[in-house]
């Protein structure tokens, strides 16, 4: 999992609303231009190509790198529920790390429609379903929509188990705003105060409106290259990929019969750890997180899944202010999934930007101060969770 892959060029265009944004295949030229020119290499170096989205028929990544170039490469369409943008990432750092190719490309898309995510084939078995069945037996709610039964179910398992207030998930969404505010690529970017988020329409469990992420439209790109191949091009070899692990679900996911453990936590901790392993690098290293914070309630389980504090700790993590300025690790500085938005095969993408530009000491009023290992978490249900450790050297 240890690797010398270097990120010589990041994208993303700026996350909008659904309905308000260009189709899915402009999206994605304007994110694997602008990561181009941000590497200063052209399309013909581009050996492979892995194009992630979750909503779109079987060639949209075809569709998308067309109209950048037609060069012959593999172009390998990548989906994985909300993991799709880290999964596209995962293999293409594999190729440069086996010696497939010197340099790749990971696009990640998305053209989403308003509301709830929802299956979309209702004649065959879904993916999901025995998440949604244990849910229902665990906390039955016949409906409520999928992902914020689950998530929210996971919260009000950790709450009742921690005697966790409401206040403590709603200052997760006044910290994800407070760091958009100067992001000019997330979708929500005023502020919010815990009045307000504890008094938006409740939803499931203690999550309330404020506190999910919204249905967003964008695209992310990333160029890795070899170390040889920085040499030989004169690339910024600044920031680079120390470790990696993918994780699907365990019989735990199930057997446990726990709302924490189904939404992912046990994929979430095997995954970091593996990387920590891998690298030497423990959790108190971190400086900058980018994580998986698709409702409040997996932000605060991260926390613990991850490592960044001990096990039924996160209340005093929130309330210490240690996930944000001045604290141990800055997470979401981007205003994360619930303030950036959530474009489902974009988001791991665009969390490799953030990071790499925070590495790189380029994110502006947003800065890390002394950034040097940042820590990406991106989580897909049913089920993938992609763990990487970016580091600046």
């Amino acid at each position: 999992m240890g690797s010398d892959v270097v990120v010589a060029g990041v994208a993303m265009t700026p996350f909008v609303k659904p309905g308000a944004s260009a189709p899915y295949d402009l999206m994605g030229e304007r994110a694997v231009r602008d990561a181009l020119a941000d590497a200063g290499v052209d399309f013909r170096a581009i050996g492979q190509a892995y194009a992630g989205y979750v909503y779109g028929d079987s060639t949209c990544g075809q569709r998308a790198l067309y109209r950048v170039g037609m060069s012959g490469i593999p172009v390998i369409n990548v989906t994985n529920n909300c993991a799709t943008g880290s999964s596209a990432l995962y293999l293409a750092r594999q190729a440069i790390a086996h010696g497939v190719a010197d340099c790749v490309l990971a696009v990640g898309f998305e053209q989403m429609v308003p509301g709830a995510l929802r299956a979309l084939w209702e004649d065959r078995p879904g993916p999901l379903d025995r998440f949604t069945e244990l849910a229902q037996e665990l906390q039955p709610a016949p409906n409520a929509f999928m992902a914020p039964h689950l998530f929210g179910g996971a919260g009000a398992e950790y709450a009742d188990a921690h005697d966790t207030a409401p206040e403590v998930f709603a200052r997760i969404s006044v910290k994800a705003r407070r760091h958009a505010e100067h992001n000019e690529r997330a979708i929500f970017r005023a502020p919010v105060t815990v009045d307000e988020v504890l008094a938006s329409p409740p939803i499931f469990g203690p999550l309330t409106r404020l506190q999910c992420c919204p249905p967003t439209c964008g695209a992310g790109a990333a160029i890795l290259v070899s170390e040889a191949f920085a040499r030989r091009h004169g690339i910024d070899s600044t920031v680079r990929i120390r470790g990696q692990a993918m994780t699907t679900d365990f019989a735990s996911t199930f057997d446990d019969r726990s709302m924490i453990k189904l939404i992912g936590s046990d994929l979430a901790r095997a995954a970091a750890d593996a990387v920590y392993d891998s690298t030497g690098v423990g959790p108190e290293d971190v400086d900058v997180c980018e994580l998986h914070d698709c409702f409040t309630t997996n932000e605060l389980l991260s926390y613990e899944a991850l490592r960044l504090t001990a096990d039924g700790t996160a209340e005093r993590f929130i309330m210490d202010g240690d996930n944000t300025y001045g604290g141990k690790v800055v997470t979401n500085p981007s205003g994360g999934l619930l303030s950036k938005g959530h474009p489902l095969g974009a988001t791991g993408l665009a969390q490799c930007f953030e990071l790499t530009e925070q590495l790189r000491g380029n994110a502006g009023v947003r800065q890390v101060a002394g950034a040097r290992i940042g820590l990406q978490h991106n989580l897909g249900l049913g089920g993938a969770c992609v763990v990487t450790m970016y580091e600046r050297v």
